[in-house]
C-alpha cells in the first residue's frame, strides 16, 4: 500500500484563468502540506504540462476564455489512458452532472469552502493513487509472466509470441527480407555447474544473457527456454550470410572469458539456425529444424553453428537423439525437455526432427 505522507508529495496542477484564483487555491495547499504546487493560467498550455509532468490532479476551471475546462478533458483523454485525474471549479451548479459525464472525477464550487476543498482533494488523491499502485502491480505481474525471472529475457510464452509476430512481418515484407531462428546452448556449462557451484552457474547464466542482448538489434528477441538453452529471434534478415555473421557474431562473444566471484570460468556455445521460409514456414517447423541443426552443430566438436535443411531434403535424415543434452555432456540428468515444452509438452518422436 501506498504511504499516507505521499498524498502530500502528489503533483498538483492548478488551471485558472485569474491569476488571483491560482494563488489563492496554491497558498491554500502549501498551507495544508502539499508539496508540488503548479499554477497555469493559459488553458491550451494544459496538455504539454501533464504530458511532461503527469500529474497526479489537475484542479480545472471551466470557464476559461479561448478553451474551456471541459475543451481541455477531452484533449487530456488523449494522455490518460482510463483514468482523468481532474476536479473541476465552477460556479455553476448546472456544470455538474456534464463535467462527471466528461470524466472528472469530482466537482467544487465557488465561493470555495475551504474544508471541503481540502477533503475532496485529498480523497481524489487518495483514489489516484490507489488506481497508480494497481496499474504498477498489474504491469509488474504481467513482466513477470513473460520474462525469465533469472536473466530478466523473454521466457517461452513470449518467444512464442515474438516469433508468430517476426514471421507475419516477414510474410508480408515486399522487399524479401526473412526471418531467422537462433537456437544454441552452452558447451561446459555443467563443468560450471560442478565446480563452481550452482549460484556461479546462474551468475554465468546472467552474464550469457547480457552479452547475446548485446549482439543482436534491439528490435530482436533473446529468450531463456530454461537450463543452459536460449534462442534468437533475428527480424528482417536477407538470408543464410546475414543470419551466419549473427550467429558467429553471438559465438565469439559467448567464448570471452567470463569472472564470478572472482574464479575465471569459460563456456562456448554451439548453435543451429532455421530461416523462413527456407526451412518452415511456421514456428514449430522453423524450431524443429534449428534443434536439428544444433544437434548437428555439437556432433560438429561445438563452438560452431549449423544451418537447417530444408524441409525436402531433412524428410529422409534420421532424426536427432532424444537425449542430445546428455550425449554432449555425458549425463542423463541433464536431459533436455525444453523444446517439447515449447511445442506444447509433445514427445520427442522421430517425426519432431527436420
Amino acid at each position: 500500500m501506498y504511504e499516507a505522507n505521499s498524498i502530500f508529495d502528489a503533483k498538483i496542477l492548478i488551471v485558472d484563468d485569474e491569476p488571483g484564483n491560482c494563488a489563492l487555491l496554491e497558498t491554500l495547499l502549501m498551507g495544508a502540506g502539499y508539496t508540488s504546487v503548479a499554477t497555469c493560467t493559459e488553458a491550451r498550455e494544459v496538455e504539454g504540462l501533464h504530458r511532461e509532468n503527469r500529474y497526479d490532479l489537475i484542479l480545472l476551471d471551466l470557464e476559461m476564455p479561448g478553451m474551456g475546462g471541459f475543451e481541455v478533458m477531452g484533449v487530456l483523454k488523449d494522455v490518460e489512458d482510463d483514468y482523468l485525474p481532474v476536479i473541476v471549479i465552477t460556479g455553476s451548479e448546472g456544470n455538474k452532472l456534464p463535467s462527471l459525464k466528461a470524466g472528472a472525477r469530482d466537482f467544487v464550487r465557488k465561493p470555495y469552502d475551504i474544508e471541503e476543498v481540502l477533503l475532496r482533494i485529498h480523497n481524489t488523491l487518495e483514489v489516484r493513487l490507489a488506481h497508480q499502485l494497481a496499474l504498477t502491480t498489474s504491469q509488474l505481474m504481467e513482466n513477470l509472466a513473460l520474462h525469465d525471472a533469472l536473466t530478466g529475457l523473454a521466457n517461452r510464452r513470449l518467444l512464442e509470441d515474438r516469433v508468430r509476430m517476426s514471421l507475419r512481418h516477414a510474410k508480408r515484407d515486399r522487399e524479401g527480407c526473412q526471418a531467422a531462428v537462433l537456437f544454441l546452448d552452452l558447451d561446459g556449462f555443467k563443468q560450471v555447474n560442478d565446480t563452481l557451484g550452482h549460484h556461479a552457474g546462474d551468475l554465468l547464466l546472467k552474464q550469457v544473457a547480457g552479452r547475446l542482448q548485446a549482439a543482436v538489434r534491439g528490435d530482436d528477441t533473446v529468450a531463456r527456454l530454461g537450463g543452459d538453452e536460449f534462442v534468437v529471434t533475428l527480424n528482417k534478415v536477407t538470408g543464410e550470410a546475414d543470419a551466419s555473421l549473427v550467429a558467429q557474431k553471438i559465438i565469439e562473444a559467448i567464448a570471452r572469458p567470463y569472472e564470478l566471484e572472482g574464479q575465471p570460468a569459460h563456456v562456448t556455445t554451439s548453435m543451429g539456425i532455421a530461416i523462413y521460409p527456407a526451412h518452415g514456414r511456421d514456428a514449430e517447423t522453423l524450431m524443429q529444424g534449428a534443434d536439428a541443426a544444433l544437434y548437428r552443430a555439437k556432433a560438429a566438436g561445438k563452438n560452431v553453428f549449423r544451418i537447417a535443411e530444408s524441409a525436402r531434403r531433412g524428410a529422409a535424415r534420421e532424426p536427432a537423439p532424444a537425449n542430445r543434452k546428455a550425449a554432449n555432456e555425458g549425463t542423463a540428468e541433464e536431459n533436455s525437455s525444453h523444446r517439447d515444452n515449447y511445442r506444447g509438452g509433445r514427445g520427442r518422436a522421430a517425426n519432431d526432427r527436420v
